[in-house]
């Protein structure tokens, strides 16, 4: 386990990026054009994704794209889309929420780490070795979690 955390930092536009580099961000998190929780951004093109990988990665920092969605069957076409592309972004990690995501980024990307959201709610060691052993790298865990057991979790898993 690390020792420092990551300042993971979400970025909602191309300017907003060179905002969170200048300022020390290890990490940032952007989603696309479409498919995404956060109302009012603008998101992401796949062009303009990997120009922000080639910016963070300049600046020793992490880009992870975020498929967190709550996906209807009529996203499953645009989110295998997303994925096809995020196949040559040399992005490093894609969160997702949704197990049936999880199982599609595994067969399409699995060269990409994949980092559960915290969407997902994971609140327990169970949960946390069920994610594991699904391929999940990375568990953002319940927001509801305070220090004393996410450390307790962490001993378990």
């Amino acid at each position: 386990m690390n020792s420092l955390p990551e300042l993971l930092v979400p970025v909602g536009d191309p300017d907003k990026l060179g905002t969170a580099l200048r300022y020390g961000a290890d990490a940032v998190y952007l989603g696309g054009e479409a498919l995404s929780l956060r109302a009012k951004t603008d998101g992401f093109s796949f062009p303009e994704v990997e120009a922000a990988v080639r910016e963070a990665h300049r600046h020793d920092a992490k880009v992870y794209f975020t498929l967190n969605l709550l996906a209807w069957e009529e996203h499953l076409d645009v989110v295998e889309r997303y994925l096809e592309e995020l196949g040559s972004c040399a992005v490093d990690g894609v969160i997702i929420a949704d197990p049936g995501i999880v199982a599609m980024a595994r067969k399409r990307i699995p060269h990409i780490p994949i980092h559960l959201s915290t969407q997902a709610n994971t609140s327990n060691s169970a949960s946390a070795m069920f994610w594991r052993d699904m391929g999940v790298r990375r568990v953002n865990v319940a927001r509801e979690l305070g220090a004393a057991r996410i450390r307790a979790m962490a001993q378990k898993v």
